[in-house]
């Protein structure tokens, strides 16, 4: 079968590899009909360091399940499924509390250790805990969208969560990214009264303001904190979603944040330490977020996507084939693309 794999930096191709097949009980076999390139696939495109081994890249998929091992329960073949981007038991201590990305025994896709979902099929582990079935067919109008609740959507709902957004309130989103675009119907959906986003690509902008963003902010860095503030009264926002993980980005969250204020991280963090520490303290900021558990958001969001309450899949601006990922990959490291969907 053919598959992603990226050699180091800027170097992704697709290859033959080995047919993707059931190993244990729990596993199932997915033929993928969608995958997509995400933001965070560009930090190893981007950064990959010589001697580390190659990865099969993706972890964002819907496909049709093909078969099941002996231990699978709630899936049949035939099943349209949505894989988040980590797998998971849904049985153990964390996974009942619904943080499905800690659990005790799963893991993430586009490892090292488990392929990805840029590839024509893929094998599942812990099949029952990990995939959800879609009550829709193979080429639902919604596939998009219905897309974008393996990562993106339920990141932005986790940033949102994180953050405390409720009705009433004002929010401010770091990043244009996808992940951030999606913050934004997220806040909306949750009840901000105002949302102002950060960034300066003029049609993420475009985009962000359909998805109900009331404000833009183009300026970076102390521009953009004096900017926030000023907007929000000069006491700051009570709810900040930082989708980017960058030391400038926290930077500002914490900057713009009013007192008694939350930040929801998203954005894999590339510090060692939160910056801005002794402010953060001061003026009694929450701090939360990580990798979102998008297994346990799927249930809340999933109505809303197919009332078409929300649009989600608007994010992806370019459709590619699987032999394109090369070209898909080079366009979003260059902000040519907002998301690019992929259909093997």
């Amino acid at each position: 079968m053919r598959a992603t794999v990226l050699y180091g930096a800027g170097d992704v191709r697709v290859e033959n590899v080995p047919d993707a097949r059931l190993i244990e009980p729990t596993d199932a076999l997915v033929t993928v009909s969608r995958a997509c390139i995400c933001g965070s696939d560009l930090w190893p495109y981007q950064l990959m360091q010589p001697g580390e081994p190659p990865r099969r890249m993706g972890h964002e998929a819907i496909g049709v399940v093909e078969a099941v091992g002996s231990g699978v329960h709630t899936l049949k073949i035939g099943d349209v499924v949505v894989m988040p981007f980590a797998y998971s038991d849904g049985t153990c201590a964390f996974c009942h509390e619904g943080l499905h990305t800690s659990c005790v025994h799963g893991g993430f896709f586009g490892t090292v250790e488990l392929p990805g979902a840029q590839a024509e099929a893929l094998r599942i582990p812990l099949a029952d805990g990990t995939l959800f079935a879609l009550p829709v067919g193979a080429d639902d109008a919604l596939m998009a969208s219905l897309l974008t609740l393996s990562d993106v959507m339920g990141t932005g709902h986790h940033a949102a969560r994180a953050a405390k957004v409720g009705r009433g309130k004002t929010a401010a989103v770091i990043g244009d990214g996808a992940v951030g675009l999606c913050a934004v119907i997220a806040a909306r959906r949750l009840g901000a009264e105002r949302i102002i986003m950060m960034g300066h690509h003029p049609d993420r902008i475009a985009l962000a303001k359909e998805f109900g963003a009331t404000d833009v902010v183009k300026e970076r860095g102390e521009e953009a904190v004096a900017r926030v503030r000023a907007l929000a009264g000069g006491l700051g926002v009570h709810s900040v979603l930082e989708c980017v993980g960058t030391d400038q980005a926290m930077r500002t969250a914490i900057g713009i944040a009013r007192a008694g204020g939350a930040i929801g991280r998203v954005g894999v963090p590339h510090y060692e330490a939160i910056p801005g520490s002794e402010p953060a303290f001061y003026n009694n900021l929450m701090i939360g977020g990580g990798p979102a558990p998008v297994r346990a958001y799927i249930q809340e969001l999933l109505p809303d996507v197919l009332e078409g309450k929300i649009e989600p899949g608007r994010v992806f601006d370019r459709i590619i084939g699987l032999d394109e990922v090369p070209d898909g990959y080079r366009a979003m490291n260059q902000r040519a693309a907002i998301k690019v969907m992929v259909k093997p």
